[in-house]
């Protein structure tokens, strides 16, 4: 699903949350004011893009919630509390529990205890 910033921008989160009365549209194309989540998994290519360009845009368009699952990591970024700037709120938090994401739609509880790591990833201090 495609979320369009302008005539020629758009970004294509990897899971994108929107209220239950859209999705009988199907649409490949969803406003940024619809999303109530956006969801991306880091891999070698996208470290840039889903850190800093995607955090900053998603923020910019009012996404209330941007969830970045990082593998490489083992870790599960959390933002919140859009704004011009970017994010204002910010966690990070290791792979290992349950992490818990309020939105409109309600509780969304994940459970990181089983995502995968990247064995290949240097380890971190």
């Amino acid at each position: 699903m495609a979320v369009p910033f302008s005539d020629d921008f758009e970004f294509c989160p990897d899971l994108a949350v929107i209220p239950a009365a859209e999705q009988h549209r199907n649409l490949t194309a969803y406003p940024p004011d619809l999303i109530e989540l956006a969801i991306e998994v880091v891999s070698p290519s996208s470290v840039r893009n889903d850190y800093e360009v995607k955090d900053k845009q998603y923020a910019v368009q009012g996404i209330p919630n941007y969830l970045i699952f990082d593998p490489r990591d083992g870790h599960l970024a959390t933002r919140w509390n859009p704004g011009p700037e970017g994010y204002l709120g910010r966690d990070t938090i290791p792979y290992g529990g349950k992490v818990t994401v309020e939105t409109k739609l309600g509780r969304l509880t994940i459970d990181t205890r089983r995502l995968p790591v990247d064995p290949e990833a240097p380890a971190q201090s």
